[in-house]
C-alpha cells in the first residue's frame, strides 16, 4: 500500500515541488501527456505519488501549472511589446514591429521559469499533435486571448487581407517557430555550416522578414474555381 505524504513531509520538502515539475515537463516532452502516470512522474522524481496529488491534485491539474509557470511571463511580455508595436505609425514598420513582439519572447524567455527553452517548445508541440482534450483545453485558455490580439493587430495593418488568411498566416508562423526552436541543428547541417541554427538573433530576424513578407501576400481569391489539373487518359 503507498503511504500518501504529510503536510509536516511537505514542509520538509520545500524543493519537492519544483522536482515534480521540472520531471513531468520533460517527462510529458518526450512520451506526451497520455503515455505518462502519476506514478512515473513521482518515481522520476524520487518522490511518493501522494506528493503529487497533495501538490497539484490531478496529472491535469500539474500539466496547467507547467503551461501557467512558463506562458505567464511571455504572454505577459508579447503583449507589452504587442502594445508598443501598434503605436507605431508607419504600416509597414507597424506590421514588422507586431510580428516581432510575437517572436522575440519565445528566444528570449530561455530559462525554465520564463516561458521560452526548446524543452517546453518541444512540448507544446507534442501537446498540440497528440489531440488530447485536456491539453487542448489548456492550450485554448492559456494561448487564444493573446492569439487573437495579435491577430487582431495583423489585420489592423492589413484591413485588405481577410482576417481567415490571417489565422492562416499565424498558424504558420507558430509551427516555424515550433520548428527552429526545438530543431535548430538543421539549419546547420542543410546550410552545411554557413548557417548556425543556434544564433537565436538570426533566427528571430529571419523569421520576422519571411513572416512579414507571408503576411502580406496577396489574398486568397475564394471565389476562384480550384485549380485542377486536367485528367489524363490511360488509353492510348
Amino acid at each position: 500500500m503507498v503511504r500518501k505524504s504529510t503536510s509536516k513531509e511537505m514542509a520538509r520538502k520545500p524543493n519537492m515541488r519544483e522536482a515534480i515539475l521540472a520531471v513531468a515537463e520533460e517527462l510529458f516532452a518526450t512520451n506526451g501527456f497520455n503515455a505518462v502516470s502519476v506514478r512515473d512522474i513521482a518515481h522520476a522524481a524520487g518522490a511518493n505519488p501522494g506528493s503529487v496529488t497533495y501538490h497539484f491534485k490531478t496529472k491535469d491539474g500539474l500539466l496547467l501549472e507547467i503551461y501557467r509557470r512558463h506562458c505567464g511571463p511571455m504572454n505577459l511580455r508579447r503583449s507589452e511589446l504587442l502594445a508598443a508595436a501598434r503605436r507605431v505609425r508607419d504600416l509597414q514598420d507597424r506590421l514588422e514591429a507586431i510580428v516581432r513582439a510575437y517572436v522575440v519572447p519565445a528566444f528570449t524567455s530561455g530559462s525554465d521559469l520564463a516561458g521560452g527553452g526548446a524543452r517546453f517548445t518541444r512540448l507544446r508541440a507534442v501537446m498540440s499533435a497528440e489531440g488530447n482534450e485536456v491539453a487542448r483545453k489548456i492550450i485554448a485558455q492559456t494561448f487564444d486571448d493573446t492569439s487573437h490580439a495579435f491577430i487582431d493587430a495583423i489585420h489592423e495593418s492589413l484591413p485588405h487581407i481577410p482576417r481567415t488568411d490571417i489565422v492562416w498566416r499565424s498558424h504558420f508562423l507558430l509551427g516555424a517557430l515550433y520548428y527552429s526552436l526545438v530543431t535548430p541543428d538543421r539549419v546547420s547541417r542543410l546550410s552545411r555550416g554557413e548557417a548556425d541554427g543556434g544564433d537565436a538573433a538570426s533566427a528571430i530576424e529571419q523569421l520576422v522578414q519571411a513572416t512579414g513578407a507571408a503576411f502580406q501576400a496577396p489574398p486568397l481569391d475564394h471565389a476562384a474555381p480550384a485549380r485542377r489539373r486536367p485528367v489524363v487518359s490511360s488509353k492510348s
